[in-house]
Order: C-alpha cells, then sequence, then structure tokens
C-alpha cells in the first residue's frame, strides 16, 4: 500500500516577494501592498512589515500608525498572476495532482513519487531549489500524510521553510505547535476554549466529539475534534468538480467592516479574472466561499445570463452573493472567490448580437495584462472604480 504524502506550498510573502524582485531597491522597505490612502486595505505585507504587526487585510490607516515611514506600493494583480502561472508550472512537473487553492497557495499529492524525485523531504528540497533557480521566489514547503498536517508544517517553518512531519509524529507535532496556531483556531475561537478550561492541546483530545459539539457547535467542535489529533477534517478536501480559478484568504483577525470585505473582494475578482485571461480562459459561475468563526462554511455562486467578461462584473456579482450570507457586523473568518464552469476560449459561448458594455473593459484588461508581461507599470481601470 502507497503511504499518502502531501506538500502544502506557500509562496512567501508572495506579492512583496514579486515586487522586490522586480525593484530590488525594496529590499530593505517596509513593504506593504496597497494604496497608501488611509481608506485602502493592505493586501499584503512583507516579513519586515509583519514584525511591526502589519498583516493583509489591515485597514491602510492602522497600518501608517503602525510604521509612518511604510512603502505601499498599488498591487499588480496580473504581474502576480504570471508568476504564480509560472511556479504552478513547476509544481505540475512534480505531481499529476496539484490543487491550488489561491495564487501563492497550492496542495500536491506526492505519493507514489519516491522514485522520481526520491524519499519526501528530498523532494521537498528539490522542489525549492527548482522553484528558486526558475523564478527567484522562495517557497516553504511543509509535508505531511494528509493536507491539514502539510499546511500545518508549511507554517510552522517560515520563511524558506520545509517541514515533514511522519505519520507516527502527529500528536507530538500538534502538541509542540500548540492551541494558539492549530489551524482553524482563531482568537474568539481561542477564548472561547480558555473558558472552557482547556488549556493545551492534550487537555481538548481529552474531550469527545459529543461534548465539544455541545460546548463549541456542530461545524467546529467536530472540527477540533479532528484537527487537534491530527486529521484532516476534510477542510482543503478536493471535491469532483468542473474546472475552476479560485482563491481565498483567511483573515489573521476577524473581518466586520463591510468596506473591507468588499475591498478583499475587489482584490479578488481582479486576481481571478486575471489568471482567467492569462489563461485563455473564459467561466460562466461566480461564487464566493465565506467562513465564521464557528467554522460554519457557506458557499455560494450565480450563473449569470450575460457573459462574464470583467473583473468589475466578477466583483459585483461577488458582492451580490456576499449579501445573501452576510449581515452588518457578523464576523468572517475567511472569505473567497471563484470562477466556476470555466472553459477554453477568450469569446462567450454564445456570442450576443450586440457588444456587452463588459467587452471594453475586458479587452482593456487584457491590454494591460500583456503590458504589464512586458515590465510596462501602468493601472487598471477596474481598480479605479468607485468602492461601494
Amino acid at each position: 500500500m502507497i503511504e499518502p504524502v502531501y506538500f502544502h506550498v506557500d509562496l512567501d510573502a508572495f506579492y512583496a516577494a514579486v515586487e522586490t524582485l522586480d525593484h530590488p531597491e525594496y529590499a530593505d522597505e517596509v513593504l506593504v501592498i496597497g494604496g497608501r490612502s488611509p481608506r485602502s486595505v493592505v493586501a499584503a505585507a512583507s516579513y519586515k512589515a509583519r514584525s511591526y504587526g502589519i498583516h493583509s487585510a489591515m485597514p491602510m490607516g492602522q497600518a501608517l500608525r503602525l510604521c509612518p515611514h511604510l512603502l505601499a506600493v498599488p498591487p499588480r494583480m496580473e504581474r502576480y498572476s504570471q508568476e504564480s502561472r509560472r511556479v504552478m508550472a513547476i509544481l505540475h512537473r512534480f505531481s499529476p495532482s496539484v490543487q491550488q487553492i489561491s495564487i501563492d497557495e497550492a496542495f500536491l499529492d506526492m505519493s507514489g513519487t519516491s522514485r522520481l524525485f526520491g524519499l519526501p523531504r528530498e523532494a521537498g528540497a528539490l522542489l525549492k531549489e527548482t522553484v528558486k533557480a526558475e523564478t527567484g521566489l522562495v517557497i516553504s514547503v511543509g509535508i505531511g500524510s494528509n493536507r491539514l498536517i502539510a499546511k500545518m508544517a508549511s507554517d510552522y517553518d517560515k520563511p524558506d521553510g520545509l517541514c515533514r512531519v511522519s505519520p507516527s509524529k502527529h500528536l507530538a507535532f500538534i502538541d509542540a505547535v500548540g492551541l494558539k496556531k492549530l489551524w482553524g483556531v482563531g482568537k474568539v475561537t481561542q477564548r472561547a476554549i480558555a473558558e472552557a478550561g482547556i488549556k493545551t492541546t492534550a487537555d481538548l483530545r481529552s474531550w469527545d466529539e459529543e461534548r465539544l459539539k455541545r460546548r463549541f457547535g456542530n461545524s467546529m467542535g467536530h472540527f477540533l475534534y479532528l484537527a487537534v489529533r491530527g486529521e484532516d477534517p476534510g477542510i482543503f478536501s478536493e471535491e469532483a468538480k468542473s474546472r475552476s480559478i479560485s482563491t481565498e484568504t483567511t483573515f489573521a483577525d476577524d473581518i466586520t467592516s463591510e468596506e473591507l470585505l468588499h475591498q478583499v473582494l475587489l482584490s479578488m475578482s481582479h486576481e481571478v479574472m486575471f489568471r482567467a485571461l492569462d489563461e485563455k480562459v473564459m467561466a460562466r459561475t461566480v461564487a464566493i466561499k465565506v467562513r465564521y468563526p464557528d467554522f460554519t462554511t457557506y458557499t455560494v455562486q450565480t450563473t449569470p445570463t450575460t457573459p462574464i467578461l470583467s473583473a468589475s462584473q466578477v466583483y459585483e456579482h461577488a458582492k451580490a452573493l456576499l449579501a445573501q450570507r452576510w449581515r452588518a457586523g457578523m464576523p468572517v473568518r475567511l472569505i473567497g472567490v471563484g470562477l466556476h464552469q470555466v472553459y477554453d476560449g477568450e469569446r462567450p459561448l454564445q456570442e450576443e448580437l450586440f457588444e456587452d458594455p463588459h467587452e471594453k473593459e475586458r479587452k482593456l484588461e487584457q491590454v494591460v495584462l500583456e503590458l504589464q508581461k512586458k515590465g510596462t507599470h501602468v493601472f487598471k481601470a477596474t481598480s479605479l472604480k468607485e468602492r461601494q
């Protein structure tokens, strides 16, 4: 029987790394990606910026208070998409099963590949070397017998990390990580766990599943029961579905601001649309994923009657979908945007008799993408649309 082996690959501080790759003079700066206006949101932060307490989805005004001399540069999603594609192509050379979960993260099923690449740790080292040599980017690789352990292993030894957790060491690893860094356990849940008198992962394991469900709710109780045992709760399971392009982010602190959520959706809409343009594909369906602190997760989608041609369309659909599953003030742990039912081609399956008004936006975004590939820095018109 082949032992299951999963890699979790994370491009370290990806947006900031790409900017520094293109602009070496940024290397010593406290670099954040986002508009400098206090009403903007931090899209990404370099490790130096993180040392000041700055993190993604933080209001820029708060980031400026933490570090007034930070360097804020506008995001270039098309450029990040280009580098992401290069890295993902390398990953596909190492495994036939690559599950991309965002622009800078992916799981690889490496089961049965030892004859090609050596033992798991050797294969992880080779993958890191290959990505660095071919792209100049640094990745962290976590290795485990399931996706949960692999994800936690990549987070455990960053940046430029390589961490393997063998099956016999799952519990020891979970105990070493501790409750505060157990994946999926945010600050709200940490407080609830502390209020229950649980101080360690061993304490948490002493509770049976039904007791956990009664105390923390069915979703979170089930998750905690499996996660603290190093078992995959299925959060990252790849369901059989049609081709899709998606991205998601888990917030360092739960988000309650509608404006911040909308800005994150706007950034994600550009990300998935530029990936679609780069791959020369179109999609029939827009979807969003929302997860709350108790781990209740909703995925909602819409298949509009008109073609999905531009990032602004994706954004408007994403906002409408969010309104179906979110009420003002509700804390959000994770949010994601996806394009589903993707097909090859750059034209709608059914051509419209008259030109869709979004066709002009799509053409402009295609021009922006091509210019960006040539190293020309330009603004995207759709990113200047009013943030409602």
